[in-house]
């Protein structure tokens, strides 16, 4: 019989099968040497195919440094129908970044996506605050919804901040982001950010960053310079130049900048660079 094709569980290609002489498993077989598709299901071991490994962008997590932090939903669906999924959401993220290490400085969440800033203390600390934060808010989501499936786009993106100069524009770059999306003229009129913190200094759980308390030696001072921060918008350059980051996963940062902490910690920000997350000591 002549076969089109083999389609069979991709969770086979597990690293601690890859050791395993033979293992049988189901393959269905498309035979289309007649005038209609005939189907049959056939016995065929691990060995018998190619192992192939599907590559993963390098990420070299930092302990002391800020990361711009955003995941998307699958298919770019929505990840919050109503105030409650937000509040469940955001209170995910502030018991799991108190349990890692991971201070929060802003964060936005969209309708399809979310935005944080954050710094870790610990190597792990990203990974593993998003990766609770996302598992069990999926949980808590198809059940609410009666689905089942997938709701987060594969792994977030992070992208290491440059303090100065980039710092505050993405904080600005977060909390704007409503705006830019016209869903409200003012990043006041939208509930599901930081800006009452950091702009109003509303209390909060998040941790302002040492850059943030430069604004200004007081609370009211600081909250009075960025408020009329974010009354402007970002320029264009400092826009591409945040979103070109994110979405490569590199460091939002100047050339030498850059080089400097490849230099510093033996690690590589290229874009080319494939693996699975590389957790660096600091």
């Amino acid at each position: 019989m002549g076969t089109e094709g083999i389609f069979f569980d991709q969770s086979v290609y597990t690293d601690w099968l890859k050791n395993i002489p033979s293992v049988p498993f189901i393959a269905l077989l498309v035979d289309r040497s007649h005038a209609f598709w005939r189907m049959s299901y056939r016995v065929i071991t691990l060995n018998a195919l190619p192992l192939r490994t599907m590559p993963r962008r390098s990420r070299n997590y930092i302990p002391g440094y800020p990361y711009h932090i955003v995941q998307r939903g699958n298919n770019r669906t929505r990840c919050f129908r109503n105030d409650n999924d937000c509040l469940y959401y955001l209170a995910l993220w502030e018991r799991m970044a108190q349990r890692y290490g991971l201070a929060v400085h802003a964060y936005c969440l969209m309708t399809n996506h979310i935005h944080f800033l954050a710094t870790p203390q610990q190597v792990d600390s990203i990974s593993r605050t998003t990766k609770d934060v996302g598992s069990n808010y999926a949980r808590y989501f198809n059940k609410n919804y009666d689905r089942t499936g997938t709701l987060w786009e594969g792994r977030h993106k992070s992208s290491l901040i440059q303090a100065d100069p980039y710092l505050i524009s993405c904080y600005r770059y977060i909390e704007l982001n409503p705006v830019r999306a016209n869903l409200v003229r003012s990043p006041i009129q939208y509930a599901w950010s930081s800006y009452p913190a950091n702009a109003l200094g509303t209390p909060s759980w998040i941790t302002p960053h040492s850059v943030f308390l430069e604004l200004g030696s007081s609370s009211q001072e600081r909250c009075g310079r960025y408020h009329r921060l974010l009354e402007q918008s970002l320029p264009k350059k400092e826009l591409d130049t945040i979103r070109h980051a994110i979405n490569c996963c590199v460091p939002t940062g100047r050339p030498e900048y850059i080089k400097r902490l490849e230099r510093k910690f033996g690690i590589s920000f290229g874009n080319s660079s494939r693996g699975r997350p590389k957790l660096v000591k600091k």
